[in-house]
């Protein structure tokens, strides 16, 4: 299992809200969590998932990646 970190514009629990239903149910994600307090919005994916496959969920739900910080 890896560890993905991305700077999005996900910015409110509003946000995280619409967000979740894109990432609930999806094979090889263990867990995610978006940091909303923080400047760059960092959203945090552990699982089985590439970077691309990650970007693409989270362009469908809406939203923008600004930065991978790593790729675990």
């Amino acid at each position: 299992m890896k560890e993905l970190k991305f700077k999005t514009n996900i910015n409110c629990m509003g946000c995280v809200a619409k967000f979740t239903p894109h990432m609930e149910g999806v094979e090889g994600v263990e867990s995610w969590e978006v940091d909303t307090a923080t400047p760059d919005k960092m959203l945090t994916v552990k699982g089985d998932l590439s970077e691309e496959e990650l970007k693409a969920i989270i362009n469908k739900a809406g939203f923008q990646v600004r930065e991978v910080v790593n790729a675990g």
